[in-house]
């Protein structure tokens, strides 16, 4: 079945996710290890989308701030919109999960792109293969889109000051973080992406290394 994205829902969408570009999100209150206090380190760039305009291709990045802990000296982030071992905004898992309840794999790729969403069909099957519990999702336009999305719309829409949405509002519209700083919707593990964050935890490690050489 042959689904037509119209659009207007299509820029709606794409305009939502680009007004996050240059984002920064920099609140953590209590390491999440062990609860102690902590302490700006530096931010972190991390790629939210990739958007397709008119003149090509275009990264949507948000900056996320990190932290060490002074207690047990953890190099820890701020609450951001991301799951856990993704390489993308959470928002654009919720949107793989819901469509490819409907649509096979193929389909579900080939909606994202016709909403200018850049994101391979491989990337979607396997946010699909991991769904660990559905995402609230509410009809639009003949298709149903995470609500997470939907929040970003009304940010969005109508908005006159410059620069990218508030960091905050952003993690409100997402649903993050929830009381225990769970995500709302968790994927299940994927070894791939495992190793992903492995690789991230231990440059943690080794600029924890090089700061306490430079403090000695």
């Amino acid at each position: 079945m042959q689904v037509i994205v119209p659009p207007m829902l299509a820029d709606l969408v794409a305009g939502s996710i680009i007004a996050l570009d240059g984002a920064e999100f920099t609140r953590l209150r209590r390491c999440p290890t062990c609860g102690q206090e902590v302490r700006g380190h530096d931010m972190k760039r991390r790629r939210f989308a990739v958007i397709k305009g008119p003149e090509g291709e275009k990264e949507i990045v948000v900056w996320v701030k990190r932290f060490h802990c002074t207690g047990c000296g953890t190099l820890c982030t701020a609450d951001a919109p991301f799951y856990p071992e993704t390489r993308v905004g959470a928002p654009i898992v919720d949107l793989c999960l819901v469509l490819t309840e409907d649509y096979p794999f193929n389909h579900a790729a080939r909606i994202l792109g016709a909403m200018r969403i850049v994101l391979d069909r491989g990337s979607v099957r396997n946010y699909a293969l991991r769904r660990k519990e559905p995402v609230p999702s509410t009809p639009l336009y003949g298709l149903r889109l995470p609500n997470s999305i939907l929040s970003l719309l009304t940010l969005s829409i109508g908005r006159d000051e410059p620069g990218p949405i508030e960091g905050t509002k952003i993690l409100a519209a997402c649903g993050f973080p929830s009381a225990d700083r769970t995500p709302l919707h968790p994927l299940r593990s994927e070894e791939g992406d495992q190793r992903y964050e492995e690789k991230e935890k231990e440059e943690g490690k080794a600029e924890e290394k090089a700061d306490r050489r430079q403090d000695e």
